[in-house]
């Protein structure tokens, strides 16, 4: 197939529009078949409980060009799942696991050209799926009815940096999200309430932000959009866990790949202190996949983990091994990877 014409090699992480996206609606009890639509926009009513009771939530993963020409996706069956416990804790109705699937294989097979080729430097097409209650509701009441859509863009690194060193700040003004909320499901209330401590940390010349937990205000928790983990000296893989943070799937992966080395893995309560502990560490998520962390800074106190621009060799070798194994370069002992099969 004939490539989109795009310079796949030098794409930012934003949007870039494709030819389709799919959506299905779910009314009287039942999903219906879906639509493939070139429409980017979306009618809706003005009283949807989306735009005013919060209820969506959304998903990301990607698509990956293997040096053969085929294209994959990476532990899809976990995205589904977790926009389904989501979709529960704010009252949404799920979407079945074989409908996200498909959902998703149908929208990537219709935008098959804006694949990004295997040698274009780790771009791939990003999937974003949504969950919207989009039935008219005025008191503050679950929706009856729901849309799922899934739409696709080709993105370059989510780091303009691309694999190279990103430098924190902690944030101690600003509260991802509740102890008891909803900062354990990807929802978007979580991103706008994060969008000021990021844009100030830009400001003082910061990549991006790591959170302290919002009870405490002692542990560690997200850094920015991604979870962050720590290297020590002594080989142990140390990542904040905690009900407030999103399991991310790229942090799960990387904890049975770091164990598979000989890493002691340790998802815990993390004090902030255990800064000054760490050799190397690094940020994971779908978009990011694994950024090195160069630096954290706390208060007067600044805590380096890469050497200039170099990261260290363990979070390298984490991230070579998965992003070799997303883009079919290693071999995938886990299972995690599956073929996207053509005309679905």
């Amino acid at each position: 197939m004939t490539k989109a014409n795009l310079n796949f090699a030098e794409l930012p992480f934003s949007f870039i529009p494709t030819d389709y996206n799919i959506r299905y609606t779910f009314k009287d009890g039942v999903w219906d078949k879906g639509v493939l639509t070139q429409d980017q926009t979306l009618p809706m009513h003005i009283s949807a409980t989306c735009l005013h009771y919060g209820q969506q939530v959304f998903e990301g993963l990607k698509v990956y060009e293997r040096p053969d020409g085929q294209a994959q996706v990476f532990r899809i069956d976990q995205n589904a799942k977790r926009m389904n416990r989501g979709a529960d804790k704010i009252l949404m109705q799920q979407v079945p696991e074989e409908l996200f699937i498909e959902a998703v294989f149908r929208v990537v097979n219709a935008n098959r050209k804006f694949i990004p080729p295997h040698d274009a430097g780790g771009a791939a097409m990003y999937v974003r799926p949504i969950l919207l209650g989009t039935g008219v509701q005025l008191g503050v009441s679950p929706s009856a009815e729901y849309t799922f859509i899934v739409f696709v863009s080709p993105v370059g690194p989510y780091y303009k940096s691309g694999f190279a060193p990103v430098h924190l700040i902690v944030e101690e003004e600003v509260d991802r999200a509740a102890a008891l909320g909803v900062g354990d499901i990807k929802v978007a209330g979580n991103y706008a309430a994060g969008m000021r401590a990021t844009m100030g940390a830009k400001k003082k010349g910061f990549s991006e932000v790591l959170y302290l937990d919002s009870r405490h205000k002692k542990y560690l928790d997200e850094s920015g959009s991604s979870n962050f983990f720590g290297v020590t000296g002594d080989n142990r893989y140390v990542t904040p866990s905690s009900p407030s943070i999103l399991p991310s799937i790229t942090n799960m992966s990387v904890q049975q790949i770091a164990k598979d080395k000989g890493l002691t893995v340790e998802p815990r309560l993390v004090p902030v202190e255990e800064l000054a502990d760490f050799v190397e560490a690094g940020c994971c998520g779908t978009a990011a996949v694994i950024s090195p962390v160069g630096s954290v800074t706390h208060r007067d106190k600044k805590f380096e983990y890469c050497k200039g621009d170099t990261a260290g060799p363990i979070v390298t070798d984490l991230y070579k091994t998965l992003s070799g194994i997303q883009f079919g370069v290693i071999e995938d002992p886990y299972g995690w990877t599956r073929i996207v099969p053509e005309g679905v």
